[in-house]
This record gives C-alpha cells, structure tokens and sequence, in this order.
C-alpha cells in the first residue's frame, strides 16, 4: 500500500509552500515532481501522484499557486470554477513557478527516501511547466502533456540536457495549428525531446473524468510516461 502526506517546503525567497506527498511500498526510490495544472493540487493531482506512487516512485506535488492564494483545490465541473482557474492562471508568474518547481526538485533529492534521481511531469500549465524544468533545471527527466504556450518557448530548446518527452494533441482548443506546426518543427532534430502526436484528440485527453478524457490515448501516453520513467529513473 503507498501513502501519503502534506509537506512543507521552503522557497529561495523565504516563504514556504505545502506540497501533496505520495509514497511507493519500497524506499529509498527514484522520485517525481508532479505538476498541477490549472485548478490547484486538486482530487485528479492527488489520484495522479497516488498511481505513479503504486508505480514505485516518490511523488511530490507543489502547490504552485500559493504566492496568489494557498491551497487551491477546485474542479472543471463548473463555470465558476473555470473562471477562478483562469484568473489564477492570468496571475501565475512562471518564472517564480519554475524557480518553486526547481527548489521542489532539490527537495525531493534530499529526502532520505530519495535515491536521488528525480524527474517530473506536468499537465497543461504543467506542461508547459515540464517543458521549462527541461530547459532550465538538472531533472533527470522531465514528461509535458498537452504544454500551453510551447511555440513561445522553443528558443529554449538549447537548455535541454536530459531526456524530454512530449505528448501534443492535434485538436488543443488552446494550441492552435500554427503553434503545433512551429513546436514540431523546432523540436524535430533535437535529440533529447520525444514528441507523440495524437491527432484527433483535444486538450486534457488524458484527464480521468475531463470533458475530452480518452481513454485508449489516455492509456497509450500513460504507458508511453511509465516506460520513459522506467528507462530514465529505473
């Protein structure tokens, strides 16, 4: 059985933050920094940490909004609470959430029931988020669904020094066609990055209970993540 906790974790600039803590069965174990997207360390990051913890990683998911409001916890169930998403979001500074995340990974790292490789995946915001800990941290690993605002950032590309797998939605209501072709194609002859292409699916196609979720690409990026972890973090 794997189990759970809230932790704190102390930023660069003197506050802290809690963080959603998710054990394996058998420590010490590679670890993960999970992160969120827009709606908080809600009930899906929480399931989400929960399920790479049966996979025999440490998981630990920040709360990346607190410098705005602690503990965001809402759904995509209604108009409110989209709106109170996308108002966090408009006021998120991504940079202070990189440098949240990249002091979340040296966290992770000092735990004594880390063995001290640590990778990260995100979702949306998270995505976006997964891709930037690729550029600018020394993650072992870093996994990005369906990034916002990737187009914006490929110049970054350069920074990417450990493996970097995507997964990009042919039908993202939020990355239109022009911006996949320019992710695509900037990120073609590099190495380091992986990119699956899923045609005919929409934004969050991999969210358990999400107006887009599919199950059969949900699982084939999913199986695609637990094999990339496993080769990169064992």
């Amino acid at each position: 059985m794997t189990s759970s906790e809230r932790i704190t974790i102390k930023s660069v600039d003197g506050g802290t933050f809690s963080a959603y803590c998710a054990k394996p069965d058998t420590l010490p174990a590679s670890g993960i920094v999970l992160i969120q997207e827009i709606f908080g360390v809600n009930q899906v990051m929480r399931d989400q940490a929960d399920q790479l913890a049966a996979q025999g990683y440490l998981v630990v998911c920040p709360d990346l909004f607190w410098r705005i409001e602690p503990n965001i916890d809402i759904t995509d169930k209604t108009e409110a609470e989209w709106a109170k998403a996308f108002e966090l979001f408009k006021a998120f500074n991504v940079d202070a959430g990189v440098k949240d995340l990249d002091t979340t990974l040296q966290h992770v790292r000092d735990m004594e029931n880390c063995n001290g490789k640590v990778g990260s995946v995100g979702f949306c915001l998270g995505g976006k988020l997964a891709f930037l800990m690729a550029t600018r941290t020394d993650a072992d690993c870093n996994v990005a669904y369906y990034g916002v605002g990737l187009d914006e950032l490929v110049e970054e590309q350069s920074g990417i020094g450990t493996p970097l797998l995507m997964h990009m939605a042919g039908k993202d209501q939020f990355v239109p066609p022009e911006a996949q072709e320019k992710i695509k194609s900037s990120l073609k002859e590099n190495s380091k990055v992986t990119l699956h292409y899923y045609a005919d699916q929409d934004h969050a196609f991999a969210r358990i209970g999400g107006n887009h979720y599919d199950a059969d690409a949900a699982k084939a990026a999913n199986d695609r993540t637990a094999a990339f972890f496993k080769e990169n973090l064992g």
